[in-house]
């Protein structure tokens, strides 16, 4: 069809002087509708919606029904006429009548979003499914998505992979993307990494911008491709052009990163940016940090509290836990220890272990709310069991000392493991500490110098100086000096204050 349009856009008018005349002189129906559609994409005359609109009118008020769906759309969209949705679902209404599958589906769609009609998500699926059935691929999409959601009928994400796969193989690019991510996250049908990515090519390729961006995100991760940065980049380039605000996003932190570009912080600013001006809230949160921590631009913790709080206030959760703890150490804003706790709280219930870790410390420190030791083991708990490492160090020091919950030392040995195990400073300090004392657990001088060593090289004065006391005991007790297994005692160095 590019191929004969191109031809005739070339010929120019002389190519539709059959078509002028039939719609003209004879008045035939269906050649006053194709005559409509010539003007309506600039198909060997220019552009004009005036005339488009003429020649729909002329067709539907003959009976015919593509005409009649088509006038119905002219009057939604106010193309070639003033917009009135009345009228749109009137005409709709008489193509629906004789089986027109697109009318169909655009009464569906009046109805999902109450356009003419008071909104019944209902009486959409109705419709969908009477367009759906026709084979129309615009309503399967639509009755997939229905199901995947739960909207106007009973969620079934089976049957919404069923009408994406209808969809999707007449090449419909939305239904395309749709299973694309239905069968990377196994929603409907197996998890299947690879039909994901193929499905996210297919839509991809006919210009579709999510599908650009996701499938630039499966070459960036390596999901069902093999990765790629330099193709990741090039996808999120092409949704970018497009307008996609995920794929600013993406561009934004490949540059920041240097991941498939050079790293260039002044691009991922840029990129950011145009993102969180379109109201993006991971954007605005990577925005808020570049502002908070210097990247790309000079620190400024105002702009980056205001970034932090466009993105909260529509639920992100980083964002709502970054807040919290600009209000609570005073950065960028008046310290309001209160409004700490309340974001905080915000971003706890979303399942942030960052933000259950800070308010467990809150109500064990009785920082915007009394102290109670019960509610920070229950927080404290909540974010070690997500394996937070300062968490499930400060649950184990409440098990050590009882505070909040019965003491129990080995169950506390065993969280200050977890906690050093990941680097955690005061993890691998605790842990040396029973480890040396023990507390919870059996002496184990050797393991606790190891330890020690750790969290001293991370920067633990404390831990510098404990091991230092440690190695100078071991050795006067094992009868010499200066060395223990290997290790010389002067040989730490100074460490820096713990942070």
């Amino acid at each position: 069809s590019e191929y004969w349009q191109q031809k005739i856009n070339h010929q120019g008018p002389t190519a539709l002087t059959w078509l002028i005349e039939a719609a003209s002189v004879d008045s035939h129906d269906c050649c006053q509708y194709a005559l409509g559609v010539c003007y309506h994409d600039g198909i060997g005359v220019d552009k004009n919606a005036a005339e488009a609109f003429y020649w729909y009118r002329k067709s539907a008020e003959q009976g015919n029904a593509r005409g009649q769906g088509i006038l119905g759309y002219c009057y939604g969209e106010g193309f070639g006429v003033e917009r009135d949705r009345q009228k749109a679902m009137y005409w709709y209404r008489i193509a629906a009548e004789q089986g027109e599958s697109v009318a169909l589906y655009n009464i569906g769609y009046c109805y999902e979003d109450g356009l003419g009609v008071d909104r019944n998500p209902f009486e959409a699926v109705k419709w969908y499914r009477l367009s759906a059935e026709l084979g129309n691929a615009f309503a399967q999409n639509s009755l997939g998505y229905c199901y995947e959601d739960g909207v106007g009928v009973e969620q079934n994400l089976e049957l919404a992979a069923v009408w994406y796969t209808k969809s999707a193989e007449q090449g419909y690019p939305w239904a395309e993307c749709n299973l694309g991510y239905c069968n990377q996250n196994g929603i409907g049908v197996p998890k299947d990494d690879v039909k994901g990515a193929y499905w996210y090519r297919k839509a991809a390729l006919q210009g579709h911008a999510r599908a650009q961006h996701n499938l630039g995100f499966c070459y960036q991760n390596g999901i069902g491709v093999p990765k790629d940065p330099v193709e990741a980049v090039k996808w999120y380039m092409k949704s970018a052009e497009r307008g996609n605000i995920f794929a600013f996003h993406s561009l934004g932190y490949c540059y920041q990163n240097g991941i498939g570009v050079d790293q260039n912080l002044d691009e991922a600013v840029y990129w950011y940016y145009l993102s969180a001006e379109e109201n993006h809230a991971p954007a605005q949160l990577s925005l808020g940090y570049c502002f908070r921590n210097g990247v790309g631009v000079p620190k400024e913790p105002k702009e980056a509290v205001k970034w932090f709080y466009r993105s909260a206030i529509q639920g992100n959760a980083l964002a709502q836990n970054s807040l919290g703890f600009c209000y609570e150490e005073g950065l960028g804003v008046e310290k309001n220890r209160e409004k700490a706790v309340f974001w905080y709280e915000k971003s706890a219930a979303q399942n942030n272990p960052w933000a259950q870790c800070n308010l467990g410390f809150c109500y064990a420190n009785e920082i915007g709310v009394p102290q109670n030791y019960e509610m920070a083991v229950k927080y404290y708990s909540l974010a070690a069991a997500q394996n937070h490492a300062r968490a499930q160090d400060k649950l184990g020091v409440c098990l050590q000392l009882g505070q909040g919950i019965a003491q129990d030392l080995k169950l506390a040995v065993r969280h200050f493991r977890l906690a050093a195990e990941q680097g955690h400073l005061a993890g691998q300090y605790h842990l040396a500490n029973a480890l040396e004392k023990g507390i919870g657990c059996e002496v184990n001088l050797e393991e606790a110098c190891q330890w020690f060593e750790r969290a001293a090289g991370n920067g633990c004065r404390t831990s510098h100086e404990r091991l230092q006391r440690l190695l100078a005991r071991t050795c006067l007790e094992s009868g010499f000096e200066g060395t223990y297994n290997g290790l010389y005692i002067g040989a730490i160095g100074h460490c820096a204050p713990a942070a």
